[in-house]
């Protein structure tokens, strides 16, 4: 997981955040909203249970606060639980809401935590909602008793205690609390502060929030900083996630109006994102090949045969007869969005035309002028460096002056000497630089003629005849196979490493003559040793325990260097 991770879902919220224009009507409807912070001894949860409480009330909000003691296996860890009546009191008319001493389970608005274990510890109490809760957490750990004491490497798995967090909210933030409030010489409770103001969860202003800091009376500056700082993460993936959000509601209309009505109903979604990536890449008739191929994989998905494990229970191998007749729906619009997913981003390639199409975009100077913090009238200037060499130019190039071109610069590397390049500084703020990006980016339509093209079409159409012959065998093998697009990814060698990966799994495991079951599971397990060992050590031991032969070694030239004067030795 990276150093400052958002993670966003797009459920909708059940509570009414916008309190400026609640009337009174709408205030006998209204519910407090329930905030339950999470924190270890002497992080200060106390403090920004203090701060929410006077920022409410300088506000104009009921609210009210309570501290609930308790123990971890570190240090005290005292809860403390916030509620706050999102009507401002002066449209009340009077009236007084009745607040809780104490969480309820299910019924938490949001929860704030210090801990990525603390934040699981409370998930697996069942205090948040998946329907409800907003999760706001540390990725930080500070390791217990038992994970300090063990003989060996003790830790949690911290993928584990992360995949308890996401399935026990309806969306959450993830990012290091301890690094920023490290980098900004202050105590975790501002970091969380700045985090809930980000999020968007209570109705106030940030100017509100940063005004209660000040009167604290030590560390201000530092815990502004701090506050800043976990504001600004915040802030960026909820903006990334409401961006998301809007294409995938742009592709669902797009769905309906592209007549996908003879695809899977859960598929529809992907694979209207998948034709417009497509589209955009190339055109409506790259478009339409798209859509051709996954008619064929979604036809050979709907007449795949589903077979039990072997010594099945007799419930099971009923049930597999009977959604084998009837049809399952959920699993065969699973692998057609899987297939649909994994397509197009194979079909749209990175390549230094769709390179240079990025980066002359305005969305992206728009991109690099936030993420600077530029400020309105500064002037910014971006320098792109690029180093294209023989096999990006090759790729645009026919076929027989593509191979001449490779072959000389396999020559050149047989004769020890550097593999060529041309290091490129591109100023693309300025006219020229976005002229010539502009330029490379309109080849597309050369990209046709272009050898990689070619040779990218005949590897996917491998995989999909593949794909299909599996399907025709089982529907769990073809679904195998379809995640086998997964190792599709990146650019230059890592592209390279990857595809040659995904040709060897199904040329020796997929048309193997293993039971179809047998090999479904050994593909699974290839393809998740590919993508955890970028070096493909564990790949080549996983092929071997089934049989499979391990991957060429590829040639590699070995070149001699002259000895350096300053060691003492002669050239």
């Amino acid at each position: 997981m990276s150093q400052n991770q958002i993670t966003l879902d797009f459920k909708p919220m059940n509570i009414n955040q916008s309190a400026s224009a609640q009337t009174v009507q709408d205030a006998d409807r209204a519910r407090p909203l329930s905030l339950l912070i999470c924190a270890l001894g002497g992080e200060g949860g106390g403090v920004l249970s203090a701060w929410l409480t006077d920022i409410a009330r300088h506000a104009g909000y009921a609210a009210q606060s309570t501290s609930i003691p308790g123990v971890a296996q570190r240090t005290g860890a005292t809860t403390y639980f916030f509620e706050l009546f999102p009507v401002p009191l002066e449209a009340l008319d009077g009236r007084k809401p009745v607040f809780s001493l104490n969480p309820i389970p299910g019924a938490l608005d949001a929860v704030v935590s210090s801990e990525l274990l603390e934040t699981a510890r409370c998930a697996s109490n069942g205090l948040p909602s998946p329907e409800r809760t907003l999760i706001i957490s540390s990725s930080s750990r500070t390791l217990t008793t038992s994970e300090r004491s063990h003989l060996g490497d003790g830790r949690l798995d911290d993928a584990a205690l992360l995949a308890i967090v996401q399935s026990a909210c309806r969306a959450h933030h993830v990012l290091d609390m301890q690094r920023i409030a490290s980098e900004q010489g202050t105590i975790v409770s501002a970091v969380m502060l700045g985090a809930i103001a980000g999020s968007g969860l209570l109705p106030f202003n940030k100017q509100e929030y940063v005004d209660v800091i000040r009167l604290s009376e030590r560390g201000v500056l530092a815990s502004i900083a701090g506050f800043e700082a976990a504001w600004r993460v915040v802030t960026e993936g909820r903006m990334q996630a409401e961006h998301a959000q809007a294409v995938v509601q742009q592709a669902s209309a797009a769905a309906l109006d592209a007549g996908l009505d003879e695809f899977p109903l859960q598929a529809r979604t992907m694979i209207a994102l998948g034709l417009a990536r497509v589209r955009e890449y190339q055109d409506a008739a790259y478009g339409e090949l798209y859509l051709q191929r996954l008619r064929a994989v979604c036809a050979a998905v709907s007449l795949a045969p589903k077979h039990a494990p072997k010594h099945a229970p007799k419930q099971i191998l009923q049930q597999t007869e009977q959604s084998q007749s009837v049809g399952d729906d959920s699993e065969a619009a699973s692998t057609c969005t899987e297939v649909a997913r994994w397509l197009a981003l194979w079909m749209a390639f990175d390549d230094i035309v769709r390179v240079a199409d990025l980066k002359s975009r305005a969305s992206r100077s728009d991109r690099v002028r936030t993420e600077s913090r530029a400020a309105k009238g500064d002037v910014l200037k971006i320098y792109d460096h690029f180093k294209p060499g023989v096999p990006e130019i090759a790729a645009l190039l026919p076929q027989a002056l593509s191979e001449r071109l490779l072959d000389m610069n396999r020559q050149r590397v047989a004769e020890g000497r550097d593999v060529w390049s041309m290091p490129l500084k591109l100023a693309s703020h300025t006219v020229l630089g976005t002229l010539l990006l502009r330029l490379l980016a309109s080849m597309k339509y050369v990209r046709r003629f272009g050898s990689r093209y070619s040779a990218e079409q005949v590897l996917i159409e491998e995989w999909l005849a593949a794909l299909t012959q599996g399907l025709q065998e089982d529907a769990a093998l073809g679904h195998e196979i379809a995640l086998c697009g997964r190792l599709i990814k990146g650019y230059g060698s890592t592209n390279e490493r990857g595809r040659d990966n995904l040709l060897h799994v199904i040329r020796h495991l997929a048309q193997s003559s293993a039971p179809a079951a047998d090999r479904a599971v050994q593909i699974r397990k290839a393809r998740e040793a590919a993508l955890a060992d970028e070096a493909g050590v564990a790949l080549d031991k996983t092929l071997q325990s089934f049989g499979a032969p391990a991957r060429e070694i590829k040639a590699q030239p070995i070149r001699w260097m002259a000895r350096s004067r300053t060691d003492g030795g002669s050239v």
